[in-house]
């Protein structure tokens, strides 16, 4: 049997000699006609890497010119000292009453910050309207006056007043959601922030969840962290799905057999992710997207090796 597959080799090889010897004239007749083309296909590669540069060139203008957008977006004067104030008031004695009439608020991990200092990127998973807010009344005050927050510029930057609404009641910033341009300016006017001892908040799947499922994570927030060598704070948020899905205008009451019930939203702080090499960014949101998976919970213990089963036998017997 082996034999035979060793002749058929031979074989098939024998005929693809025979094939390349039948070619060879084609090929040789060929060969003045493919001289000709010489000068055409260097004259053609030469206007390929015209071309090339030229988009190159049209790329860095373009990054530029993003980055001047998103710079003149920016609302600058709220996070001046009069804002600040003003923000404080609304989200603790306007908006905060009225959040809590639809949602009872846990949050876990607050401990966290208390080994925690200025500056940090927070990423938390994204289903709702209501992660904001929630996010920013789950910090520590001395936190949330220090913390502006990521906000889609093809959303919330669109029109002015709406700039301004957001950039009043959250403290945002302009950023594009769809990835890529991080080195092209577009992020200038973050890193000014972050270099001023502003932490951000980011939600790096770019839009919000439709069933409430973790979406495609990108990795910017964990660029930024590494260009600016500083810590990546997950967050988990559960329950704001359910009381204000992407659709609404405004959150909701459970229906309930006598009266509606509030929501129950939890907030998990986790570990800081430590910064590191941008190479490593993918791992990094990896990291981030386990938290989120296990919903904020503490990670299962490793499995215990086989050769301590009979010693714990042996004393749990005794």
């Amino acid at each position: 049997m082996r034999d035979g597959r060793v002749n058929r080799a031979i074989q098939q090889g024998r005929a693809r000699t025979t094939g390349i010897k039948t070619r060879v004239p084609e090929l040789r007749e060929r060969v003045p006609e493919l001289r000709e083309r010489v000068p055409e296909l260097t004259d053609q590669l030469k206007n390929r890497g015209s071309e090339l540069r030229t988009k190159g060139a049209e790329l860095r203008t373009h990054g530029g010119e993003l980055a001047r957008q998103y710079a003149k977006m920016d609302v600058s004067w709220a996070r001046c000292s009069y804002a600040k104030a003003a923000r404080a008031a609304l989200l603790s004695f306007g908006l905060g009453p009225l959040i809590d009439y639809y949602v009872r608020k846990r949050v876990v991990g607050g401990e966290v910050f208390d080994t925690l200092s200025h500056p940090v990127v927070f990423v938390a998973n994204h289903s709702s309207h209501l992660d904001t807010p929630t996010i920013l009344r789950a910090l520590p005050p001395k936190w949330r006056r220090r913390t502006a927050v990521a906000a889609a510029a093809d959303y919330f930057y669109n029109t002015r007043w709406k700039a301004n609404g957001v950039a009043l009641l959250f403290n945002t910033v302009p950023l594009g959601r769809n990835g890529g341009g991080l080195g092209d300016g577009a992020t200038d006017h973050v890193d000014r922030l972050i270099d001023d001892d502003w932490n951000l908040v980011m939600f790096p799947e770019g839009t919000r969840s439709r069933d409430g499922r973790i979406g495609k994570v990108r990795s910017g927030a964990a660029v930024i962290a590494a260009a600016h060598g500083i810590d990546i704070v997950p967050i988990y948020l559960g329950g704001t799905h359910e009381a204000m899905p992407p659709g609404c205008n405004w959150p909701k009451r459970k229906p309930g057999r006598f009266f509606s019930r509030r929501h129950e939203v939890e907030v998990r702080f986790g570990d800081p992710i430590r910064p590191r090499s941008i190479d490593d960014r993918h791992e990094v949101m990896d990291q981030v997207r386990a938290f989120w998976e296990r919903k904020g919970l503490p990670a299962a213990p490793a499995f215990q090796p086989a050769e301590d089963v009979p010693e714990r036998e042996a004393v749990l017997a005794g």
